[in-house]
């Protein structure tokens, strides 16, 4: 119903809608590299954390080719 009311632009510019897909992206990231990286360090997870929405989604895309966690360190500097 919100869909009719909105266009999808503009319910896609909003502050509640990007915060849902960067909880959504931190979540699947932050799995991946648990996953990727059984001990990982919790301080580079913080360091996730605080990225945007469009990192993430750029790190998600990356992560494909990182094979150990200095990859990791060096896409986060």
């Amino acid at each position: 119903m919100v869909w009719q009311f909105l266009r999808e632009d503009i319910i896609k510019e909003s502050i509640i809608y990007q915060d849902i897909v960067q909880k959504e992206a931190l979540k699947v990231i932050s799995r991946m590299l648990k996953r990727r990286f059984v001990d990982i360090d919790g301080l580079l997870i913080e360091q996730v954390k605080n990225l945007s929405a469009e990192q993430l989604e750029e790190l998600g895309e990356d992560l494909l080719d990182f094979s150990e966690v200095a990859d990791l360190v060096a896409w986060l500097e």
